[in-house]
């Protein structure tokens, strides 16, 4: 999907044809709590995050380097967040994340949004691994098949929160 917009190195915004993915900012709070707490959201994540947790998460997500809100560019409602670990506990590998919120989901938006953020770090997350790598739980098939139309992968398995976890990986596609 292609970008609007020049993007340059972190912070900066993306857009594409519907959304726009800018830098996490405090007025976000709501929607990620959302994010954080739904039972929905978090099915395949572990599980809601645990209340005595949630003040540490408010005070760490806004300017997190690499995290995208995800916006609609006409409304600016935010329908979730998109990030880019540089250094993930795979190898040091760059590992792409995603959220969103249930009622935006099966729109595409995050096939846009995750596709966005994936070619933005090809060129300006650096790493020694030429790959961006995905991980979810095998039992997601929604998930799954987000990562698929992205052209990602399957590159191994492990289990985590009791549950066999898959891991996806893309290259960055060779100049046409």
């Amino acid at each position: 999907m292609p970008l609007s917009l020049p993007a340059g190195p972190w912070p900066c915004v993306l857009t594409t044809p519907r959304l726009i993915l800018r830098p996490a900012e405090p007025a976000d709070a709501p929607e990620y709590t959302r994010l954080w707490t739904d039972p929905e959201v978090r099915r395949f994540l572990g599980g809601p995050v645990a209340q005595d947790l949630l003040p540490a998460y408010r005070r760490h997500f806004a300017g997190r380097p690499y995290l995208f809100t995800v916006a609609t560019r006409r409304e600016a409602a935010v329908l979730g967040s998109v990030s880019i670990d540089p250094e993930s506990r795979f190898g040091g590998r760059r590992e792409v994340s995603y959220s969103f919120l249930p009622e935006h989901w099966g729109r595409g938006c995050a096939r846009e949004a995750v596709a966005a953020a994936v070619g933005w770090a090809f060129d300006h997350v650096p790493s020694d691994d030429p790959s961006v790598i995905a991980v979810t739980q095998e039992a997601n098939s929604r998930s799954r098949r987000l990562l698929e139309a992205l052209g990602m992968r399957p590159a191994g398995g492990f289990v985590e929160w009791g549950a066999p976890q898959c891991m996806y990986s893309i290259e960055k596609p060779a100049p046409a």
